[in-house]
C-alpha cells in the first residue's frame, strides 16, 4: 500500500511540473541567394533570388517574384573581366525567369570555362557587396569504361543498371559530381551526386551509376532503372573542395527535410556577407551510351 501511495504522489508531482511551451517564430528577413556556375567550354551563368520565408506559400508567382533585378554582377578569370547583363527567359503563362550572363557586346572580354583556372565573382545588390571564388580543376578523374547490366531481382527484363570502372588518381582531394540524361530529358544530378576519394584513393573500382533525379517530382521505383533502348548520357564533373562541401551538405539537408530524427545540418556555401548559395566550377566529361 505504501508503494502505491509513493507512485501516486510521484505522478501528481510530475504532472504539476508540466508547463506549456510556446514558440514565437518571427518572420526572418529575406537574404540574397546565389546560384552561380561555370563549366569547362561553356559560358558562366548567375541566378540571383531572394530567400522565401519558411511559412510562405510556394507558387510559381512567388518564385517568379523572388528574382533580383538590377544587380551589378562582374566575373573575372584572372585575365578578362566581364560585367554581366540580365536576361529574361519567358516560360509562358505570364511567368518569366531571369539570369545574369556575359555581356556579348563586350567582345574583347568574353570567355568560357577553362581547366585549371580560378574565377572571381563580385555582386552588388542595393548597395551591399558579395563575393566568391571558385575553380575549374584539371580533368583527371572520369570513367575508364561504361556498360549496362540487367537489373538484379527485377522481374522487368528490360530494366538495366549503368556500371562504370574508374581509376582514382593517387593523392586525396579528387572530388566529383555526376549527372545523367535519358533520351531527350535534361541532365539531372543523382540523389547522392557528389563523392570524395577518402576510401578509394589511388584504386580502380566499379560503381553503379544511379539515374539522376528530378527533385521537383516524387521518385518512383521505376525511375531507379534505365530501359533497353534508352540513350543515356553521363556527365562527370571534377570539382574543388568548396563545391563538394556545398553540394554534399545541401543534399544531406534536402534528404533529411522533415525527418525529426535526422542530425542537424547546415548548408555550407562560399558567398560572402551572409548570402546563401554558392559559386561553383565544373571540369566536365561527357559520354553517351545506348542501353542494351
Amino acid at each position: 500500500m505504501k508503494q502505491v501511495f509513493l507512485i501516486l504522489l510521484t505522478t501528481i508531482l510530475l504532472a504539476s511540473c508540466e508547463k506549456n511551451i510556446s514558440f514565437n517564430l518571427n518572420q526572418s528577413s529575406a537574404v540574397l541567394v546565389v546560384d552561380a556556375q561555370i563549366e569547362s567550354g561553356r559560358v558562366p551563368t548567375v541566378i540571383l533570388t531572394r530567400s522565401l520565408s519558411y511559412f510562405s506559400t510556394l507558387s510559381s508567382q512567388a518564385l517568379a517574384a523572388s528574382f533580383v533585378h538590377g544587380a551589378t554582377v562582374v566575373m573575372a578569370n584572372g585575365v578578362q573581366s566581364n560585367r554581366f547583363k540580365e536576361y529574361p527567359i519567358p516560360l509562358g503563362g505570364g511567368i518569366t525567369i531571369y539570369y545574369y550572363g556575359l555581356d556579348t557586346t563586350n567582345v574583347a572580354n568574353l570567355f568560357t570555362g577553362a581547366f585549371n583556372t580560378h574565377y572571381q565573382l563580385d555582386i552588388n545588390v542595393d548597395g551591399n557587396n558579395y563575393s566568391a571564388t571558385t575553380s575549374i580543376p584539371k580533368l583527371t578523374k572520369y570513367p575508364d569504361s561504361l556498360w549496362f547490366r540487367k537489373a538484379p531481382f527485377n522481374p522487368d527484363t528490360s530494366a538495366r543498371i549503368l556500371m562504370t570502372r574508374t581509376t582514382d588518381p593517387p593523392g586525396l582531394g579528387n572530388y566529383i559530381r555526376y549527372f545523367t540524361k535519358k533520351n531527350s530529358e535534361n541532365f539531372l544530378p543523382g540523389l547522392n551526386s557528389v563523392y570524395d576519394d577518402a576510401v578509394i584513393d589511388g584504386t580502380t573500382y566499379e560503381f553503379q551509376v544511379e539515374p539522376g533525379v528530378d527533385r521537383n517530382n516524387s521518385v518512383s521505383a521505376d525511375k531507379n532503372y534505365f530501359r533497353t533502348g534508352d540513350t543515356v548520357s553521363l556527365k562527370v564533373c571534377n570539382i574543388d573542395k568548396a563545391t563538394y562541401t556545398f553540394w554534399n551538405t545541401w543534399e544531406f539537408a534536402e534528404q533529411a527535410n522533415g525527418n525529426p530524427f535526422s542530425q542537424p545540418n547546415k548548408v555550407i556555401g562560399n558567398i560572402s556577407n551572409g548570402a546563401l548559395g554558392a559559386f561553383y566550377g565544373y571540369a566536365a566529361w561527357y559520354k553517351t551510351i545506348i542501353a542494351r
